[in-house]
């Protein structure tokens, strides 16, 4: 697996819970070549290896929302998170970018580490995107911000340059005597 393929791949395994970039645990499974239940288990093990900003269990809810997203993205179906037709036995891990950093020291093989590695990249890659839009975004505010006082004044000039079109109105005049 190439490094470019493996964090584009990687990159569209991150999602957004609760307002935090996560990786589900049987996506890591999957990238790691382990069963989702070794992952889980190595986990509990070393539970104190993993606050709450670090790792959560998704609700019922967020597991059901997040079943349907992927039913509807076909992409993502192709992946095997939750599949459509599949019932949720367990509730999913999400771990958030210090969690998968964590796991690296849980799962302490060479194939660990390697991905570990794709996995961070992908994460610092994610943010570097976010920047650049954020940045991109307040630049175009500002230029529309700068151009409309423009707009303005290019609409008196165009109303100038369209009464100099027009052709003059002239008055009249009566040639010759007029009697009162």
């Amino acid at each position: 697996m190439s490094k470019s393929i493996a964090v584009e791949v990687i990159a569209t395994r991150i999602l957004e819970i609760r307002g935090k970039k996560v990786m589900l645990d049987r996506d890591l499974a999957k990238l790691y070549g382990v069963e989702v239940k070794a992952l889980n288990r190595a986990v509990k093990r070393n539970i104190k290896r993993f606050p709450s900003d670090f790792m959560f269990q998704l609700s019922w809810e967020e597991a059901e929302s997040l079943r349907s997203q992927i039913v509807t993205l076909n992409s993502r179906c192709q992946i095997g998170t939750l599949k459509q037709g599949r019932n949720i036995k367990y509730l999913p891990y999400a771990f958030t970018e210090q969690g998968v950093a964590m796991l690296s020291s849980v799962l302490n093989s060479e194939r660990a580490i390697q991905v570990n590695i794709l996995i961070m990249r992908a994460f610092t890659k994610l943010r570097e995107i976010f920047l650049t839009h954020k940045e991109l975004a307040v630049k175009i505010d500002a230029l529309e911000k700068k151009y409309a006082e423009h707009d303005e004044t290019i609409k008196g000039i165009f109303e100038a340059i369209k009464q100099l079109l027009e052709p003059p109105v002239k008055e009249k005049r009566i040639i010759g005597f007029r009697k009162r």
